[in-house]
């Protein structure tokens, strides 16, 4: 299960294979015989992210991670085309294979746009199990809202390859102090976690690949965006964002357009940046654990 110290976070990962790439992930609890929270994190960094919502939700929800392909402790092939579509496909088998028939989906940045293609399959009946209620956090859910920062547009440029080769641990420090909070800054051990997480499988080099999510983002926008308007109007308590309104990617201008677009759904505005769940986990835990509750 995710840990703060990595080692113990390694030590309890499961590997299996899934279209032909081995995946790493954790489970806790009964998966798949009571409803179980699926976690999927967010760019660059991986399932470790959610390590506090883990010790949080561990006494009252079955549990899942995973680090999906690309990120973490995966498979990171290279060359390769990668792909919300083939993210997706990913985290459904493995509910699948995971025996799971209902679920929660709690997704930040990257994962945001894999848990709006499953909705989308749900509204379209492809999806072999039930997503009963999403919860985002900061990420482009509106590609026309999204914001990435220079960093992410040259890493998607022609340069891309080079600017992987002149990247650092600190440069990577500098970047994530731009979208964290001023008064909620990463902490130097967790700097140090998600760049080991990077590097492993020597995965800066897959970096221009994985940011294709941003055309995909344009490609899938009406799409994803009517699947979340959809269900949010069949049951108003089945989605909800968690939004730190300081991000300078998808802060508070992303919420105000999910306030517009998806009226009807939950919404959390907190007072920090892109990575609440690291930031402030504490509140991030209260309004996941009001939210999942709510009906109860």
């Amino acid at each position: 299960m995710p840990q703060p110290d990595l080692a113990q976070h390694a030590k309890h990962a499961q590997f299996t294979s899934l279209l032909g790439h081995r995946i790493a992930y954790w489970r806790h609890g009964d998966v798949g015989r009571q409803t179980t929270v699926v976690f999927i994190h967010g760019f660059p960094s991986a399932a470790w992210d959610w390590h506090n919502q883990w010790q949080a939700l561990n006494k009252s929800h079955a549990l899942l991670a995973m680090d999906l392909l690309g990120f973490g402790f995966s498979d990171k092939p290279h060359p390769y085309r990668y792909s919300i579509i083939e993210q997706a496909d990913i985290v459904s088998e493995l509910c699948v294979q995971q025996g799971i028939s209902r679920c929660f989906v709690v997704a930040h940045d990257y994962g945001n746009s894999v848990a709006q293609e499953l909705l989308a399959r749900q509204t379209e009946h492809t999806l072999p199990f039930v997503i009963e209620k999403l919860c985002w956090l900061n990420g482009g859910l509106f590609a026309e809202s999204h914001r990435p920062l220079l960093t992410q547009k040259l890493l998607h440029s022609p340069l891309g390859p080079l600017i992987v080769n002149l990247m650092s641990k600190g440069t990577m420090a500098r970047s994530f102090s731009k979208i964290f909070g001023a008064a909620t800054q990463p902490k130097p051990q967790e700097i140090d976690i998600l760049w080991t997480l990077l590097n492993h499988h020597h995965g800066r080099r897959v970096l221009p690949a994985l940011l294709d999510y941003l055309d995909e983002r344009q490609t899938y926008r009406d799409r994803w965006v009517t699947a979340m308007q959809q269900v949010a109007k069949i049951n108003r308590q089945s989605l909800c964002f968690i939004n730190g309104v300081h991000d300078p990617i998808s802060g508070k201008h992303m919420l105000d357009q999910f306030r517009r677009c998806v009226p009807e759904a939950e919404t959390v505005a907190l007072d920090v940046g892109h990575y609440p769940q690291l930031e402030v986990p504490h509140e991030v835990n209260n309004a996941l654990i009001a939210f999942l509750n709510a009906d109860k």
